[in-house]
């Protein structure tokens, strides 16, 4: 199953890390998880019943967390 948020939400939904950049729909391995990816730092944040996760705890993929200063 795809994510599927309107356009205007994706608009102003961002990262919460530090580097954050927007968010697309899916992951770099499939575009058809229902997951938002970041387009500037990599995390993929679940999609749970239309509802997007964004948290850093819940996030999958980026950078180590010794790389980003978080840890």
């Amino acid at each position: 199953m795809a994510v599927d948020l309107e356009a205007q939400l994706l608009e102003i939904l961002a990262c919460p890390c530090e580097q954050h950049g927007a968010l697309k729909p899916g992951r770099g391995d499939d575009p058809r998880a229902d997951y938002l990816t970041c387009t500037s730092c990599g995390r993929a944040f679940p999609v749970r019943d239309g509802i997007p996760v964004l948290l850093l705890e819940e996030a999958v993929g980026g950078p180590a967390p010794d790389a980003a200063g978080e840890g």
